[in-house]
């Protein structure tokens, strides 16, 4: 379809409503509006006319106008409380700083219309090369009432700096890359990263392209509090009940707690195993024996849990070597591992802390270590109110037991 036939029949573009969903509640918190044409072959996307930078900006602002307008008229006469989201080009609404928008959306004002229930989604691609220069015109719309959401974060690779500098109201990832051919847990670092700064903040995380009950269920462990998709409800040309979806939302999440619950349990169950097994060990140790004598006595009582063993003390600088299963699975003394300092690594002092005053062992999450690059957990112990045992359980094992990954 040429650009030059749609402005031609632009009396056959309309808009379709695309819900979004709340986690909290579990009913339709807003709706993305999207272009649509009738055609002889039936109703086609327009997706593809604002994205093309090579069509006129005045044909992507009077389309872009045409299908406000109808949206905002079907949404005042409905009497919608609900979100209006509106995709908008970065460029378009600097090159007037957003004249053009604000007197559009004013008429509607008098008619009801509050300013925060409309959302402007900008691309976080487009967005890049203006934010440092026109920072307050976002501020500035923002303060007016509107909120803005940063679509497509992380599609090129996450920036933080961004959404910092921007705090949006809504950050938007697109969970289609799970198709990909790369691992999803790599991504859901970035995620977890995103779900963090966002609650810092005061944004919402929300994940769209959710067209599969593993999608919604990865968007629901990565901390979305919206979600957007196939998988709950499709775009259609009117407004749906608010509670369309809320049945089958409260059965996804049952089964998403079920599982979750049942991990927790594994994690607390290999905690606890730990823990008993490592106090039976430690009275056959005497607070005389080198640190090396120590954590070769712990391997023979903990083998099949670790793949390297060491000892550090309360500021994080390691008194043992590392002793590490080498190619044969046979236990091998690293001398080079000590005196390092750990006191560096995500949650480490907070890990020493909570050993200290609970006086007991604690499983990390999930990470991939750098030797080996396989995803791990790691177990630490406190074996006297200064020193602490750390013990590498390897994928292999994790693999095995059920909960653990």
């Amino acid at each position: 379809m040429d650009p030059l036939d749609v402005m031609m029949n632009k009396d056959q573009v309309i808009p379709y409503f695309q819900p979004i969903f709340s986690a909290d509640k579990q009913l339709v918190v807003g709706y993305e509006v999207l272009a649509r044409m009738k055609t002889a072959e039936g109703v086609k996307s327009l997706g593809w006319f604002f994205q093309d930078k090579s069509i006129p900006d005045e044909y992507r602002l009077e389309l872009d106008e045409h299908i406000q307008k109808l949206a905002l008229d079907a949404y005042i006469e409905t009497d919608q409380s609900t979100y209006l989201f509106f995709n908008y080009d970065a460029s378009l609404l600097i090159k007037d700083n957003g004249e053009t928008f604000l007197k559009l959306i004013e008429p509607y004002q008098k008619k009801g219309l509050k300013l925060h229930q409309i959302v402007l989604e900008l691309k976080e691609e487009d967005l890049i090369e203006y934010v440092d220069e026109h920072r307050h015109l976002f501020y500035y719309i923002q303060s007016l009432g509107l909120r803005l959401a940063i679509d497509d974060v992380g599609h090129n690779g996450s920036n933080l700096d961004l959404i910092a500098k921007l705090k949006p109201n809504i950050v938007k990832v697109d969970v289609t890359f799970m198709e990909d051919e790369e691992l999803p847990h790599l991504y859901s670092e970035v995620h977890q990263s995103l779900s963090m700064l966002s609650r810092k903040i005061g944004a919402t995380l929300l994940f769209e392209g959710v067209a599969t009950f593993n999608q919604l269920n990865y968007s629901w462990r990565n901390g979305g509090r919206y979600y957007q998709g196939f998988y709950l409800e499709k775009p259609s040309p009117t407004f749906v009940d608010a509670d369309c979806c809320k049945e089958k939302m409260q059965k996804v999440f049952h089964h998403f707690i079920v599982y979750e619950r049942k991990k927790m349990e594994a994690q607390f169950t290999l905690t606890n195993n730990l823990n008993l097994q490592l106090k039976q060990t430690m009275k056959q140790i005497s607070p005389e024996d080198p640190y090396d004598e120590v954590i070769k006595k712990v391997a023979q009582d903990l083998d099949r849990f670790a793949f390297r063993i060491y000892v550090c003390d309360a500021e994080g600088f390691q008194q043992s070597s590392n002793l590490e299963k080498n190619t044969e699975n046979e236990w091998e003394l690293m001398k080079e591992g000590r005196f390092k300092n750990w006191s560096w690594r995500p949650y480490f002092l907070e890990n020493i802390v909570r050993m200290t005053i609970e006086k007991r062992g604690f499983l990390s999450d999930l990470y991939t270590d750098i030797e080996r690059d396989e995803r791990i957990r790691t177990y630490s112990y406190p074996i006297s109110e200064h020193l602490f045992l750390f013990l590498d359980i390897p994928y292999e094992y994790l693999f095995e037991q059920e909960g653990l990954l």
